[in-house]
């Protein structure tokens, strides 16, 4: 990148082109007043801005100091001073950083120059769109929706219903950063709301509630490099226990006798089993979503009675056990009234604990913003209650509730921290397991995040899809997520087997699970689920067909172990994902820069999954340069083209190249199945 400027003008190029230019006839800045309108229900949010002001800083002082570049920018000659601004030149890029705002701004815009074909990626976990160009994207964490296509019916009715039903942009976890097929990334260091601006020709606009502490701009010579810098810049995670490899994890949530009886069922059938994940553990109640769980994190021996011997017995059998937790506490349960007597909790204008709806359900929040309270959570809840029970990993959930209306310890507006939130609760996690020296034995899976939830969250799971094959909420929204997230520095990733949400006549059937184990094989985990409505979806356990298949799979998943050993490890070390665009190792071949519903697991493997209903073909696009191998037939095909192969259940189009190092296991796989 270079920099140059004048008295009134700035320019930054990138190889040679204009990536950002402010001149008095093309601002790059802008600023605004406006009062939004926020409106919560179970972690949905209605969002509306009355804009009352939006002007261009066109008048720009250029200087230099021993800081580096400054600019004061107005909006006219004889303007009072509007923003000051400092421009560190770094050997790959620039860090703009706020110096000075003017009280009055809560609106801001910044420009940077884009080319027709230039492709963008990112902005946190994606699950609708992979590549974000022709669209904007407001980056507010919250619940995806059931149903994300305004078009269908589950969306329409979860609309009416509940207020519930999402749109292409909604997701636990975005992030205001985005990588450019131009090989830059882009970062904007702020917690409030923003939102990312696509659609434009010859620029990207990039809105923020608030001016920004910093904007981050650097780049690389290839995208593999670019995402090493993301990583190191945000965070890495470490390795993956060597547990989660002995094979799939199985949700099970219906009390201890049935967790024993679909082990040993499970075990029976050959199957490869790492772990039970009942989450569970601490209860449940029946509400018209469905079975929902106890949120008071304590075993509850009602449900089951012999835990603690359970867990031993387990371990003892080389298989661990899993749990749930989340940051919020129910108000029937044991664990709030301690919180509330020692101001532990989030309060209301009236200074007592705040109650928020859950669905059915009241509950109070945990002040992570209050030491003393985030001490309490990791030394009471995850430590005793948790880890020396036996525990061995958790979902960690609902990081993005945090309502907008409450009272926080630490006087931040709740509006400012609520994107904070998901990052707070993974160091939360993250701190108790290390301080309780159990990091390489113990690991946790997140769907929420934001910028810096990197450092922290040693997994992300896809949250909860619809059990279906629906392009906007069902099986290939999973791969969408694992490819924008990853390009973000999150190196591991993984789904709930057959999805999570059936509301509204929608049923998980037997080909959406086994489509779903099949894709699952090749990712870093792979962990089953029962869903929202256990006993109306199809189970693994209730049908010999899909017991099979799961078995098979996750022998696969086993037996590819070692090379996924290998990707994990560069994922922890250099912050590559395990799950990669196809464009990270090909970028000279322009197909690969639009595919979304197919990946690479590392440099060597080529997974296009099954991701429609009644299909026993599928076709998938394999790179040019390399002779690449299907897993199955052995045959042998030529890059830079689209081949349709034969997918019968059980058998995903995959493909490895010939000269890997790792083609006699590949080889091997499909004979062990």
């Amino acid at each position: 990148m270079q920099v140059t400027y004048q008295r009134d003008q700035l320019h930054l190029r990138l190889a040679g082109e204009d990536l950002l230019v402010h001149t008095p006839d093309s601002p790059a800045f802008f600023i605004g007043y406006g009062r939004e309108k926020m409106d919560m229900y179970c972690g949905n949010f209605e969002i509306q801005d009355y804009l009352e002001s939006r002007e261009a800083l066109r008048h720009l002082t250029v200087t230099e100091n021993q800081e580096g570049i400054q600019l004061e920018l107005r909006r006219y000659k004889d303007d009072d001073l509007q923003l000051r601004l400092n421009v560190a030149v770094l050997d790959d890029g620039i860090k703009l950083q706020s110096q000075w705002v003017n009280s009055d701004i809560n609106r801001f815009w910044v420009r940077l120059a884009a080319k027709d074909s230039e492709h963008v990626w990112g902005c946190g976990e994606q699950m609708s769109y992979f590549n974000l160009r022709g669209r904007n994207f407001p980056l507010w964490t919250s619940e995806p929706g059931v149903g994300r296509d305004k078009t269908t019916y589950v969306t329409w009715q979860s609309d009416a219903v509940n207020r519930a039903g999402g749109d292409y942009y909604n997701t636990n976890y975005p992030q205001p950063t985005f990588v450019s097929s131009r090989r830059y990334f882009c970062h904007v260091e702020t917690y409030d709301y923003a939102d990312f601006d696509f659609r434009h020709g010859e620029f990207h606009e990039l809105q923020v509630w608030g001016v920004p502490a910093s904007i981050l701009l650097r780049s690389a010579p290839t995208f593999l490099a670019l995402v090493e810098k993301i990583s190191a810049t945000f965070g890495r995670q470490p390795l993956l226990p060597d547990w989660v490899y002995n094979g799939v994890i199985l949700g099970l949530k219906r009390g201890q006798t049935h967790a024993e009886t679909m082990l040993a069922k499970a075990l029976d059938s050959d199957m490869a089993v790492s772990a039970v994940w009942c989450e569970d553990w601490s209860g449940v109640r029946e509400t018209s979503f469905g079975t929902r769980l106890f949120w008071d994190w304590r075993w509850q021996p009602e449900r089951y009675p012999l835990l603690d011997q359970l867990i031993s017995d387990l371990h003892a059998r080389n298989v661990r056990f899993l749990g749930y937790v989340n940051p919020y506490l129910c108000v029937d349960g044991s664990l709030f009234p301690e919180a509330e007597a020692a101001g532990y909790l989030a309060t209301n204008e009236q200074g007592d604990a705040a109650l928020v709806d859950f669905g059915e359900f009241d509950c109070g929040v945990v002040d992570f913003t209050n030491e003393a309270a985030c001490t309490w959570f990791k030394d009471v809840i995850i430590k005793r209650e948790m880890l020396d029970l036996g525990i061995s990993g958790w979902m960690a959930d609902f990081g993005e509730y945090l309502p907008i209306d409450v009272k926080l310890s630490n006087g931040v507006s709740a509006k400012q921290e609520h994107n904070r939130w998901p990052v707070r609760w993974a160091q939360i996690n993250a701190e108790a397991i290390a301080e309780a020296g159990l990091t390489d034995e113990t690991t946790f899976f997140m769907r929420a995040g934001y910028t810096g939830v990197q450092a922290y969250c040693p997994l992300l799971w896809a949250g909860d899809q619809s059990v279906d094959f629906s392009r906007h909420d069902g099986l290939g929204t999973v791969i969408c997520a694992a490819l924008s997230s990853g390009l973000m520095g999150n190196a591991f990733h993984h789904s709930d087997i057959g999805g999570y949400t059936s509301l509204f006549g929608n049923k998980r059937d037997a080909e959406l699970h086994m489509r779903w184990a099949e894709m699952a094989a090749f990712t870093p985990v792979m962990r089953t689920h029962e869903s929202n409505r256990p006993t109306e979806n199809a189970q693994w356990f209730d049908d010999p067909e899909v017991a099979e298949h799961l078995a098979r799979m996750s022998r696969l998943y086993v037996s590819l172990s070692p090379y996924l050993k290998q990707l994990v490890a560069e994922g922890s070390s250099r912050g590559i994902p395990v799950q990669r665009a196809l464009f990270l190792h090909f970028e000279a071949d322009p197909e690969c820069y639009d595919i979304q519903d197919q990946y690479l697991l590392g440099p060597d493997m080529l997974v296009a999954p099954v991701h429609k209903a009644g299909c026993d073909e599928w076709s998938a696009y394999l790179p040019s340069g390399v002779e690449w191998v299907h897993l199955w037939s052995g045959k042998h095909y030529s890059g830079g083209q689209r081949v349709t192969v034969a997918a019968p259940v059980g058998e995903p189009a995959v493909f490895y190249r010939h000269t890997s190092e790792w083609s006699h296991l590949f080889a091997a796989l499909a004979g062990q199945m």
